[in-house]
């Protein structure tokens, strides 16, 4: 008798221990539907990955620049560091943005949230040129970005100078994104590949302290692969982060790419209890993606990849991470048309 009671107390035990396992679903706060030659493995499969990997949500936009197959190069490059050609501003990346959102059948649509980039940050003509875009399609954009500034070695790539996240010509984006009430991603490293301190955290730290009513999403929080090359951790993003989401409220954080490891989770995915108490002290402020750039197999390994972070969350904060956090920094308009969460 005491054995079969051992085993039902086991067996309880064990489908306690099963109804407590989470299930998360997701909102991929960042992905590129074309990649740096502006193409892409198309909406069908994103959908399929989409399903797969319970993303119910996407941040939906282009790349800003195209790479160059340079006259003298034999072998078209696969990557904007596949060779030393430059890259250039491309603005049609929006127009295939704004076409392949038509495509998704309108049951599928509100899963989407399209993101205008293609514009040169350096150029105090892009706020009239994001504006007539807004215009062209009144209420099909939702966001600006990602912008890139300050982007390792693509930005030395790009022709021209190198952009700023408080330079004129994006300060005049900022306005024209507080009038529109969009939410701008923004790429702007917080140091060079060698500096072991935040050489250029001004540029990012003006806009938010002169554009209180614009939602900044910095985009891995300023850090880049590039820079992991070099510096295998930046031991000043963590006091730096928790100064700066004190300071503005209109901060945002995606999680994505370079994040995850080595600040989120040890190199065996062990959550580090400092970044597990920071997101709980600010449960609204950040957010995840998969940063994928026009192909999309990778999307559920990277966005599950997160779990183990999550799971060390308070529960109602991991789901704010996992899908709401990005809803919530959408324009007003937006979020009050979404359908009810299942």
């Amino acid at each position: 008798m005491r054995l079969i009671r051992l085993g039902f107390l086991l067996s309880a035990g064990l489908l306690a221990g099963f109804a407590e396992a989470r299930e998360y679903r997701y909102s991929d706060a960042h992905l590129h539907y074309v990649d740096f030659f502006q193409e892409s493995a198309g909406m069908d499969m994103l959908l399929k990955r989409m399903d797969e990997a319970k993303v119910e949500h996407v941040m939906f936009s282009g790349i800003p620049v195209a790479k160059k197959w340079h006259e003298d190069e034999p072998k078209r490059p696969r990557y904007y560091a596949g060779d030393d050609a430059a890259a250039y501003w491309y603005s049609a990346t929006d127009v295939l943005i704004a076409h392949a959102y038509k495509q998704v059948p309108e049951a599928q649509r509100h899963r989407f949230h399209p993101f205008l980039s293609g514009f040169n940050p350096n150029d105090k003509n892009s706020d009239a040129h994001i504006r007539r875009m807004l215009e062209l399609d009144p209420g099909l954009w939702q966001g600006i970005g990602e912008v890139f500034t300050r982007h390792d070695d693509l930005t030395s790539l790009i022709e021209g100078s190198t952009p700023r996240a408080n330079n004129e010509a994006m300060t005049r984006v900022y306005h024209l994104a507080a009038e529109y009430d969009l939410p701008v991603m923004m790429h702007s490293n917080i140091t060079s590949k060698r500096e072991r301190n935040p050489l250029y955290l001004q540029e990012m730290e003006e806009p938010l302290r002169n554009h209180p009513h614009v939602r900044f999403i910095w985009a891995h929080a300023g850090t880049s692969m590039e820079i992991h090359r070099h510096q295998e951790k930046l031991d000043f993003l963590f006091d730096t982060l928790a100064r700066m989401l004190e300071s503005y409220p209109n901060l945002y954080i995606d999680l994505s790419w370079t994040m995850l490891r080595p600040y989120l989770t040890d190199e065996h995915g062990k959550p580090d209890r400092k970044w597990v108490e920071l997101i709980g002290r600010y449960p609204d402020r950040f957010m995840i993606g998969s940063d994928v750039v026009g192909r999309f197999d990778s999307m559920g390994e990277y966005m599950h990849g997160f779990d183990r972070f999550l799971d060390a969350l308070p529960e109602d904060v991991a789901h704010k991470v996992a899908r709401d956090n990005f809803l919530s920094i959408l324009p007003r308009k937006v979020q009050e048309a979404l359908p009810a969460s299942r």
